[in-house]
């Protein structure tokens, strides 16, 4: 994986939609996503066969685009259908045997303190995501919001792990996490929700830009 890669990180799943997930990570890509992740939780979220099957045809998306498609929590998911990794979260296994599990993949951890961060880092992640940022209705199990200091002292101990921060992330904001240090933004409703997905993605890559 490529720091690059974390430019514009759009988190994404059938409920955090305004129009079908297909139409928004298409337009998602064509204004320039760099990853994205398929994050298919809350109400009305697609389970079983049904949850695979739209994963697959992201995933195709993605494939065809040459961006990492990243799928959230659910290992066996990502397993059967060849994911280029997961993201999991503090109450999952640990990054070394979720990596022996998916053989390889990419492996994002996210994390909220410094102890953590250090532990994702000795367990192998290959990045980590912090947060949340700002205040976010997205996630309604959310921790207390951390703002940009946690980042910016992450980078001065580990300059070069890569660091995508997530939560409240806007195009208005998305400059003040750049210059903490992070090397991307992970956003969700600031692409979904956008009007037009594709100049939303537009937006937050001139940031990254102007910024890197």
């Amino acid at each position: 994986m490529k720091k690059e890669q974390l430019a514009v990180y759009f988190i994404a799943g059938t409920p955090n939609c305004r129009t079908s997930i297909d139409e928004t990570l298409q337009a998602a890509i064509h204004g320039g996503i760099t990853m994205f992740q398929f994050r298919e939780k809350g109400e009305g979220a697609l389970t079983g066969e049904t949850k695979k099957h739209q994963a697959l045809r992201l995933q195709s998306m993605c494939k065809q685009a040459g961006i990492p498609f990243i799928v959230n929590d659910d290992i066996d998911l990502a397993i059967e259908i060849g994911a280029d990794g997961v993201h999991i979260g503090q109450e999952d296994e640990p990054a070394s045997v979720v990596r022996k599990k998916i053989k390889g993949g990419i492996v994002g951890v996210s994390v909220h303190t410094m102890d953590e961060f250090e532990k994702a880092i000795i367990d192998g992640a290959d990045y980590v995501g912090t947060g949340p940022i700002y205040s976010t209705a997205t996630k309604t199990d959310a921790r207390p919001v951390a703002g940009t200091t946690l980042i910016a002292k992450m980078k001065e101990k580990y300059p070069h792990f890569p660091i995508v921060g997530i939560g409240g992330i806007t195009i208005e904001n998305a400059v003040d996490v750049m210059k903490a240090g992070a090397d991307g933004v992970s956003v969700i409703t600031a692409i979904s929700h956008a009007n037009k997905p594709d100049q939303a993605a537009s937006k937050l890559k001139n940031v990254f830009s102007k910024t890197k």
